[in-house]
């Protein structure tokens, strides 16, 4: 464990690992992380398992061959591979699972990209990852559509654990934290017990700069000047929005009456994840979007190369995120001066981020469609 790892968990920031495969699973490496690194969580996504079973890993093929022979479909096979992954994942963070009284050891699964936009197929199969993976350590990502949003309430009230995902806009924020208040409200009802139930809403950083610097480009002139400046500022101004919420950890922000009846009744607050935390533009530093969002009750999900920067020269100081209110304030109010329009780089980014991982999804089904038919034809 690195100083610097050791550091920023000690500020209350959670490390998970934003990359997941079986041969990772196989040699020990998650396991090695998890002991030396400080990884206490793993998150996953379509482009993750595109990339782990489309990349040449023969470590699949045994279980592909059996599928093959089984003529199971596509669409089967694909959620055997990756449940399977998530299990075994879950398996090996179990442990930290247990000594965090499940708050962290967590491991997510996304409900399939192409159901982004359907409520009632999104519940259903969020119910189907929870019973398929079986394991009281993952968490279902539920995309943070205006579809999804109810479907976060009924899986929450069903007392299944969410971790929402392609959070770009502050609004949407909001709108994610009273999902997810309103569905334990329902579990609550229900008498279920809350305090096993878990969420995280995973807030896009590096996306967000990439979309702003491309039209501060454009505007250019003194516009330039606040180039790589919006996604810090965005994330921030979340994580006020949180502590609007939930009330902050020095006492300085007295938490909401809705969410003071739920958490006497045990339930854990939805912690802010900052995802897409690997840095697109190289002349940034390589380690800007964990350095600078460092506040207790978060998680930071990294990329391995953004986890191993951070080991290797991050320097992590507290208070990144909550001593710069006023500055992230401005930096959006500058922003919208200059002409961008923030609402449109929001709706542009949650669009492209749901088509990208439809993308994803449908090259592993095509990749998983040719495996299963290679493997059937063998005598």
């Amino acid at each position: 464990m690195t100083d610097a790892l050791k550091r920023l968990s000690d500020e209350g920031v959670a490390i998970w690992l934003d990359d997941l495969s079986r041969k990772r699973l196989n040699t020990g490496n998650l396991a090695e992380l998890v002991q030396n690194k400080h990884v206490v969580g793993v998150t996953t996504n379509p482009t993750i398992f595109q990339k782990a079973i489309g990349g040449g890993d023969t470590s699949y093929d045994a279980q592909l061959r059996d599928l093959a022979v089984r003529k199971v479909t596509t669409d089967e096979a694909v959620r055997m591979i990756t449940t399977s992954d998530v299990r075994d994942a879950a398996d090996v963070l179990r442990p930290v699972y247990d000594a965090s009284n499940g708050r962290d050891g967590r491991v997510s699964i996304e409900v399939d990209p192409r159901l982004a936009h359907e409520t009632a197929a999104t519940i259903a199969e969020a119910k189907q990852l929870w019973w398929l993976v079986d394991r009281p350590n993952v968490l279902i990502k539920i995309p943070a559509t205006k579809a999804g949003l109810p479907a976060i309430t009924e899986v929450i009230g069903k007392g299944i654990s969410v971790n929402v995902t392609l959070i770009f806009s502050l609004e949407r924020y909001r709108a994610v934290v009273d999902a997810y208040l309103a569905g334990l409200e329902q579990a609550k009802a229900k008498g279920l017990d809350l305090s096993a139930i878990e969420s995280v809403a995973s807030f896009f950083v590096s996306r967000v700069d990439t979309e702003i610097d491309k039209r501060l480009d454009k505007v250019g002139g003194d516009a330039k000047a606040l180039r790589s400046k919006a996604a810090l500022a965005n994330a921030r101004l979340a994580y006020q929005a949180y502590e609007e919420v939930f009330g902050s950890v020095d006492g300085t922000t007295a938490p909401g009456a809705r969410w003071k009846a739920l958490e006497a009744a045990g339930a854990n607050p939805q912690r802010p994840l900052w995802a897409s935390t690997g840095v697109k533009d190289p002349a940034l530093p390589d380690t800007l979007y964990v350095t600078e969002l460092v506040a207790p009750g978060t998680v930071n999900t990294m990329p391995e190369a953004t986890l191993d920067a951070t080991g290797d020269h991050g320097v992590v100081t507290a208070g990144t995120i909550t001593d710069n209110y006023a500055d992230a304030a401005s930096v959006m109010a500058a922003i919208a001066a200059a002409g961008v329009d923030y609402d449109d780089v929001v709706q542009v980014l949650e669009d492209e981020g749901v088509e990208k991982f439809e993308q994803s999804w449908n090259e592993l089904l095509d990749t998983v469609t040719a495996s299963l038919a290679s493997f059937a034809a063998e005598k």
